[in-house]
């Protein structure tokens, strides 16, 4: 379980940078991971894994702080 919540509002607030190419919060959400975890963003061939429960958490934060408001 991801204990690290200020790495996940990061991550979370983060991936609103990629919303520009398409709105799609899992996709962007998992861009931001990739990037945090690979160092790079993914190239369109790009199989590396991400740790699940990290993209999980950060997915969870960025629908929580859109239900927000």
């Amino acid at each position: 379980m991801v204990e690290d919540s200020a790495l996940v509002k990061a991550l979370a607030e983060a991936s609103h940078a990629f919303d520009n190419t398409g709105a799609d919060p899992e996709r962007n959400c998992w861009m931001a991971v990739h990037h945090h975890v690979h160092g790079v963003l993914p190239s369109e061939y790009d199989i590396r894994e991400v740790p699940e429960d990290l993209y999980l958490a950060v997915l969870a934060r960025r629908k929580q702080a859109q239900q927000e408001g």
